[in-house]
């Protein structure tokens, strides 16, 4: 599904980190070694449709490597 994020990430909490992280060897094959962290948060989201929804999305960040797969888990309103 494409999504774009409107506005900033609120909210913003960490769910797992290192080897809590089911896809960290696919994360380092793909982006590289790093401190992989997956993360959740808020935001305001335009869909394909062009319709706007507050979202909460996942997403894995690492130092140096930056935000990747963000993905929304649920749509908020």
């Amino acid at each position: 599904m494409y999504f774009e994020i409107v506005n900033e990430i609120t909210d913003i909490e960490i769910i797992a980190k290192g080897r809590g992280i089911q896809d960290l060897a696919r994360l380092r094959k793909k982006y590289g070694p790093g401190n992989w962290r997956k993360l959740k948060g808020r935001a305001i989201v335009r869909l394909e449709d062009g319709h706007l929804h507050d979202a909460e999305i996942h997403w894995y960040e690492a130092h140096g490597i930056g935000r990747k797969k963000f993905k929304i888990k649920r749509i908020l309103d």
